[in-house]
């Protein structure tokens, strides 16, 4: 159950990853996530009152606001320093993220064994091959570095934040709601500092109706992103669950290449192969 629900945590991520990236070439990237994380919002909400989620209301719920405060930070973090760039070192980059939660799973005393440690290792150098890292000739600026590392901080630390927001299906789904909207909150608040220091709320023309679907898929996925990982960190290992959800941009290198026809470079489809061989190292381990 852990890596089939890791496994699709990767599948939903990395989906969001590749829409949430057409969405911004055409809207501003705050715009993109105050309106698909609105949007989920509203649906979350819904599911709750359906399912009686307000009764499984407790402390934990401060796990999820505390996540919905670190999401957007780390997500700012993460396209201020693709901006400043080169991308082929600071996505690979990104993917230390996984370092928090398998630490935490370590300090709680888990040991995986030698085939499991071994498809953690292949996992994650796959991962990081699969982002298309620079190996020559990539001036990084200091500022990017730590912008991706305070990003892989975030990253890592909602990941653990999310485990802890509930114990139950109906606690999770409220976990979730309570999530997004702190999501929009935080970053409401920075798209109107943002619009006051002159950037454009809007893409030019506005935002069309036939885009809403789009939002939705971005915002939705995401949500559910968090849930799979969620059931799969409580139903097995973490360090398992946490190297089996960062598989993403590799579905994300996968979709640019099936949607948008781009080639991926031979250590990108390299990495790629490597990332599935760890995969199996960990289901099977």
């Amino acid at each position: 159950m852990t890596a089939l629900f890791a496994l699709a945590t990767s599948l939903l991520w990395g989906l969001a990853d590749f829409g949430g990236g057409l969405l911004t070439r055409r809207a501003p990237a705050l715009t993109v996530v105050v309106v698909s994380q609105s949007i989920a919002a509203v649906v979350l909400g819904a599911v709750v009152v359906a399912t009686g989620g307000w009764s499984e209301a407790g402390p934990r719920l401060w796990f999820a606001v505390a996540a919905g405060l670190v999401g957007p930070v780390a997500l700012f973090s993460f396209y201020k320093a693709l901006a400043l760039g080169p991308m082929g070192v600071v996505s690979p980059l990104a993917t230390l993220s996984v370092a928090v939660p398998v630490s935490v799973g370590l300090f709680l005393g888990e040991r995986p064994g030698w085939t499991q440690a071994a498809g953690i290792a292949v996992a994650v150098t796959g991962v990081v091959l699969a982002g298309g890292p620079q190996l020559r000739g990539a001036a990084v600026q200091r500022q990017a570095v730590l912008l991706t590392l305070v990003a892989a901080l975030g990253f890592g630390t909602v990941f653990v934040l999310i485990t802890e927001a509930s114990t139950t299906v109906t606690g999770l789904f409220l976990a979730l709601f309570v999530q997004r909207v702190t999501n929009v909150l935080t970053g409401g608040a920075a798209l109107y500092v943002a619009v006051r220091r002159g950037a454009p709320a809007l893409p030019e023309g506005g935002l069309p109706l036939r885009a809403l679907p789009a939002y939705a898929f971005v915002g939705l996925a995401d949500v559910a992103a968090n849930g799979t990982y969620a059931i799969a960190a409580q139903h097995g290992p973490i360090t398992v669950a946490a190297v089996l959800a960062s598989l993403y941009p590799v579905v994300t290198s996968l979709a640019a290449r099936g949607f948008l026809r781009e080639r991926l470079r031979a250590i990108q489809a390299a990495g790629a192969g490597l990332a599935l061989v760890g995969t199996l190292l960990l289901a099977t381990g």
